[in-house]
């Protein structure tokens, strides 16, 4: 065991590992890159022996720039808070990691000014590829990067930016809300999103939900969104003569959370006033009541396929950008018990 600080190891460099082993700097400079096996027996366990004496720790973020990679992916979500994006990351690192890429998250908070300054910096690690979740307002600041590296988008498009997109398929997970939901014997349906915000996602939940009301004559539906207002809204559909039983599709899990808390605050009971279906599956609804019927998500397939869509890009795949939907899982619990 040697006595190198943590300090002095920061200073050793190549060259005293060189010295050290009695070798040339190119030696090691082999030893520690692709080229091992040019070089005899004897002299890697000269070179091992003089790293492991030092402490040394090659600078890989150098060595990447010298030979043009740097291995790093870059990751821009616009709400780690958020699960979804806790989830599908969580999918991206596992991809990353299994093709020995190293991945670099960047969370703006939903900030334009900090996902600006995220992009910069991004860009001035080097990153081989840029995976985005983003509120898209920075278009020319992506396009310009579209330009130097691959881009694949998650859940959310950007018009002016033709990259591969990978998320959900949200006219299906809807058709799939509404017809389980008339299927329970519901019939007065209102649907909670966040704040569309440009975040193309919510909006087609919300257009998907509008229009597919009109296959569906027995059924009456409305819109609120998360914020100050939801309380009023809930309670205005609460109280409200309707066609029938009334149900709340959420569409996220944040828009779950929030509704969940309303509904408690205003005494209501669950889920015997009222339905409740959530796109999202949480860890936190089957513990809610008999639990909170879902529409889950493949969060580690999204995350995985955009890493893989990536890849490909990197490989040199120029064919036109693929946009991948997946389906969501219809997951039944108690929130929907057939409706009286």
């Amino acid at each position: 065991m040697n006595s190198f600080s943590a300090a002095q190891r920061t200073r050793v460099t190549m060259l005293d590992v060189a010295q050290r082993a009695g070798v040339s700097k190119a030696s090691v400079s082999r030893f520690i890159g692709d080229d091992r096996a040019l070089l005899s027996e004897a002299i890697a366990e000269r070179i091992e022996q003089a790293i492991n004496d030092l402490g040394y720790r090659p600078n890989q973020m150098a060595r990447g720039l010298k030979r043009g990679r740097t291995r790093l992916i870059g990751m821009l979500v616009a709400d780690i808070r958020n699960p979804y994006s806790i989830a599908v990351m969580h999918g991206v690192e596992t991809a990353c990691r299994q093709h020995g890429y190293n991945l670099v998250v960047c969370n703006t908070d939903r900030n334009d000014e900090q996902e600006h300054q995220h992009l910069a910096a991004l860009r001035a690690y080097n990153i081989e590829g840029l995976i985005l979740n983003t509120l898209g307002h920075h278009p020319d600041v992506l396009q310009a990067l579209h330009n130097e590296m691959p881009i694949v988008l998650i859940d959310r498009k950007v018009e002016q930016l033709h990259s591969d997109l990978v998320g959900l398929d949200n006219t299906g997970a809807v058709r799939m809300a509404l017809e389980h939901l008339q299927q329970q014997g519901y019939r007065d349906l209102l649907l909670v999103s966040e704040p569309i915000d440009g975040t193309s996602s919510r909006s087609e939940r919300i257009e998907s939900f509008t229009q597919q009301l009109t296959g569906h004559p027995t059924l009456a539906g409305a819109v609120v969104h998360t914020g100050p207002h939801l309380r009023a809204g809930l309670q205005s559909f609460l109280q409200a003569p309707g066609p029938g039983p009334k149900a709340i599709f959420c569409a996220n899990g944040v828009a779950a959370l929030a509704c969940t808390q309303v509904l408690r605050e205003v005494n209501c009971g669950l889920f015997n006033d009222i339905g409740l279906i959530a796109l999202d599956d949480l860890d936190w609804f089957p513990l809610v009541g008999s639990g909170i019927t879902a529409l889950a998500q493949p969060t580690q397939q999204i995350g995985a396929s955009a890493f893989d869509c990536l890849l490909k890009r990197l490989k040199g795949d120029t064919a036109p950008a693929r946009h991948l939907d997946f389906g969501a899982q219809l997951i039944i619990r108690g929130s929907t018990q057939r409706a009286t």
